[in-house]
């Protein structure tokens, strides 16, 4: 079986696996069905300080990741023959989305680089083809929790780590829509009854109603995903 390897390039290697070594993700990595390489971006820092980051060009507070080292220790990770696509955690990046989750999964892997300080000189994002990606509109400190995020999401999207293929192909926003309520055992919750539609044994009924909720409950809470005009994608 093919390896989908993700390569992280960060300033802190120890934040990972973290949670992406636990449950689905977790598992799918001691099985092989996909591998995680970290790599420290400081040890291609030339002074003795191993200092990343300078002052912004043009005045500014905060500073900014150098483009010569951070360059140094993509093509390190990644030389130009490596086909997977390059990804830098920004929040100024393309949003986040189940349509790209599942574009990444199709990927053989990805190297993905740990935005800090301020940001990252512009020139090595031109330079290596970085493709920016948020996880949505709010800063994080650092894009470790946003690459854990990601790979987590893409992870469970790659063949063999879900129990059932079709436990990812009813899930918010594969059809453009939230995912229905669920319910389980036991019938009555603190006077609160399964509706009962879904004891029916009525499979149609079942699917109409699951798609009735599914409606209302986008309408509800992303008008944005039901609103006319385009979509996020």
């Amino acid at each position: 079986m093919a390896t989908f390897t993700a390569t992280v390039l960060t300033l802190y290697p120890e934040m990972f696996p973290g949670p992406l070594g636990v449950s689905l993700a977790g598992k799918a990595l001691a099985a092989g069905v996909w591998a995680l390489e970290v790599r420290d971006i400081r040890g291609q820092a030339t002074n003795k300080h191993r200092q990343v980051d300078d002052t912004p060009a043009g005045g500014g507070p905060g500073m900014v990741m150098r483009a010569d080292i951070l360059a140094a220790a993509i093509d390190a990770a990644a030389p130009p023959e490596d086909s997977r696509p390059r990804l830098l955690m920004s929040p100024r990046g393309r949003p986040l989305t189940q349509h790209l989750v599942r574009e990444l999964a199709r990927e053989p892997g990805l190297v993905i680089v740990c935005g800090r300080f301020e940001g990252v000189d512009e020139r090595v994002i031109e330079a290596r083809g970085l493709q920016e990606v948020s996880l949505g509109d709010f800063v994080l400190s650092g894009g470790e929790p946003a690459v854990i995020a990601l790979l987590d999401a893409v992870v469970r999207l790659l063949p063999g780590v879900m129990g059932k293929e079709e436990s990812g192909a009813e899930e918010s926003f594969e059809h453009g829509l939230l995912e229905h309520p669920h319910y389980t055992r036991p019938r009555d919750f603190e006077g609160r009854q399964i509706p009962e539609v879904l004891l029916s044994g009525d499979h149609a009924a079942i699917a109409r109603w699951r798609h009735e909720q599914a409606v209302k409950l986008t309408k509800s809470r992303r008008p944005d995903l039901v609103a006319p005009g385009p979509k996020q994608r």
